[in-house]
């Protein structure tokens, strides 16, 4: 009976591990609007433990990444992205966090979003 329990526990130890991808491809939606943005969330991303690859796109808003699971997960990047001011469809950043962005990057605001969609701005 003992033995046939340690059997157990391999096995599914060997499939919990199995779930976790070393190289996983993820694209999430972030809110911005300019290369300033950029250059923060991509930032953001790549300082989390785990991340291998970001590269945010301007105008869809998706974010590509490529992560190590064992490291990290999508949560902990949405909540890091949030913490530098930017929000996800499932974390929103603080008031405080928003505020912190440079004027021009202000992707809440109606008024910077047009001026953004007319070539102005960074």
């Amino acid at each position: 009976m003992r033995k046939t329990l340690i059997i157990i526990s391999f096995v599914l130890i060997g499939s919990i591990t199995q779930a976790q991808q070393k190289n996983l491809r993820v694209s999430i939606e972030v809110d911005g609007v300019c290369m300033m943005c950029k250059k923060r969330i991509e930032k953001a991303a790549l300082n989390t433990q785990g991340v291998k690859f970001a590269s945010w796109d301007v105008k869809t808003h998706q974010l590509s990444l490529i992560i190590d699971e064992r490291k990290t997960s999508v949560k902990v990047i949405k909540k890091n992205i949030a913490a530098v001011g930017h929000d996800t469809k499932e974390i929103k950043a603080t008031q405080d966090a928003y505020n912190s962005v440079n004027p021009c990057c202000k992707y809440r605001d109606k008024k910077t979003v047009e001026n953004h969609g007319k070539g102005h701005g960074h």
